[in-house]
């Protein structure tokens, strides 16, 4: 039989605050939900959740906009502080046309450096993206495995858009213990033919699948991914992003 892969939530998690232990609230998520963690399995985290305990949120009432952020709200019919608050996490300004693109100070480059409303309470706070979220990943997988027993891999996911593809998709922007590439160069394909530019994105796949039972109005930070075949390893997300001197595009 061909190899199988499973997905499945872990439910019942309280709405995370700062400084809660996410180990320890999904251990006990899983208990009450009768799932046994299994070494290997790898787990989709939804960054909003890292950053909330983490303490990566912002309310804007604190947030004294500069000339530049004035201006640009201004343009793009947007509130000045949020446009602060982006330009605050941001290296450099890629676009400014209808939307805000920003390339962070992580190396994302992605719409309002990450700056999200969505699933926070309260209108005047927002969440920014983890300041490491591959440490965030690995910190993480090492708190699980001391609170299941179980060495299970961690993938923190947060949702792109794409150049020139509508939509947007979960991708990897942390990850532990699973490959964020997987370079096939060299190989050959099964007609014997080599492959000489095949580099998957790992991670970013298993983002995207767990992608689908994290509805955004359900409540479901966290997707349990069991069957995928991998070697445990140290391979940030990070290494995922193109380098400059490769990007054809910038």
């Amino acid at each position: 039989m061909p190899p199988s892969i499973s997905f499945f939530v872990v439910p019942g998690l309280p709405e995370i605050q700062k400084g809660h232990n996410l180990a320890e609230l999904t251990a006990l998520a899983a208990r009450r939900a009768k799932i046994a963690f299994e070494d290997g399995d790898i787990l989709v985290v939804a960054q909003k959740i890292i950053s909330k305990a983490e303490g990566s949120t912002v309310r804007l009432s604190t947030i004294s906009p500069s000339s530049r952020a004035i201006a640009l709200a201004k343009k793009l019919s947007n509130d000045s502080r949020f446009i602060e608050t982006v330009l605050r996490e941001s290296r450099r300004v890629v676009r400014s046309n209808r939307v805000l693109i920003v390339e962070t100070h992580h190396g994302f480059v992605c719409a309002n450096a990450g700056v999200d409303h969505s699933n926070v309470r309260g209108r005047d706070f927002v969440t920014l993206l983890p300041r490491n979220p591959d440490r965030s990943a690995r910190r993480l997988a090492a708190a699980l495995q001391k609170q299941t027993g179980k060495r299970v891999a961690v993938v923190i996911s947060d949702t792109f858009g794409r150049p020139w593809r509508l939509g947007l998709i979960n991708v990897a922007i942390g990850a532990y213990g699973v490959p964020a590439l997987v370079d096939l160069r060299g190989t050959r394909d099964r007609h014997l033919k080599l492959l000489r530019a095949t580099v998957l994105a790992v991670a970013d796949e298993l983002a995207a699948a767990a992608g689908l039972l994290m509805d955004k109005s359900a409540g479901n930070p966290i997707v349990v991914i069991r069957g995928y075949r991998h070697r445990f390893v140290h391979d940030p997300a990070a290494r995922i992003i193109r380098p400059a001197n490769e990007d054809l595009f910038r």
